[in-house]
């Protein structure tokens, strides 16, 4: 057995590892940059869905994984890189740090106004972001969420406000149709 274990590669022993799990503080650290960066016809009930979505995506990320090809290519995409979830914890203090010199206890403290204020400062200063992740890299932990979030098939729907369905298995049915438009907010 122990030579077994001993011939195993440490690469794949990587598979038994995890990423540090997102706090329920730093979620709370999340809602609150929600609440300022998605668009204000999102719902608190919406935003806490999308937050709770990026948490596990985090938490499921698989490290060298099989990313298969994308729709229509014929060429296999690189497997996926290292996770993003290990980046996070300084970028969450950092917040806090910030909203700490403003006198609030938390980011998820602040006045909402301080808030977009803490994260434009993060969104612009070293390193710059200039443009949205479509998928969390773990370099900006805001852009990763904003680019999760406006990358996903609810925020198409909402800009186009139709039912459009971006990424979501459907039939051809009706596919010669305009989508439906979306049904109003209560």
């Amino acid at each position: 057995m122990a030579a077994v274990v001993a011939a195993t590669p440490l690469a794949r022993l990587r598979i038994f590892a995890q990423a540090p799990p997102i706090t329920e503080t730093e979620t709370a650290t999340l809602k609150a940059i929600a609440e300022v960066v998605l668009p204000s016809v999102v719902g608190r009930e919406e935003r806490d869905h999308f937050v709770a979505e990026f948490v596990a995506w985090v938490r499921n990320y698989k490290e060298g994984a099989d990313m298969g090809h994308g729709y229509g290519a014929s060429t296999l995409r690189s497997p996926s890189g290292p996770s993003p979830a290990p980046r996070y914890p300084s970028q969450f203090a950092s917040l806090d740090d910030a909203a700490k010199a403003k006198g609030a206890s938390s980011f998820a403290t602040l006045r909402p106004d301080d808030r977009r204020a803490v994260l434009e400062a993060a969104l612009n200063g070293p390193p710059q972001v200039t443009r949205l992740p479509s998928q969390p890299t773990g370099q900006s932990l805001v852009a990763d969420f904003m680019g999760f979030y406006f990358t996903s098939s609810d925020a198409w729907d909402l800009a186009y406000q139709a039912q459009i369905g971006r990424d979501r298995c459907r039939t051809l049915d009706g596919s010669d149709q305009a989508p439906e438009p979306l049904t109003p907010r209560a």
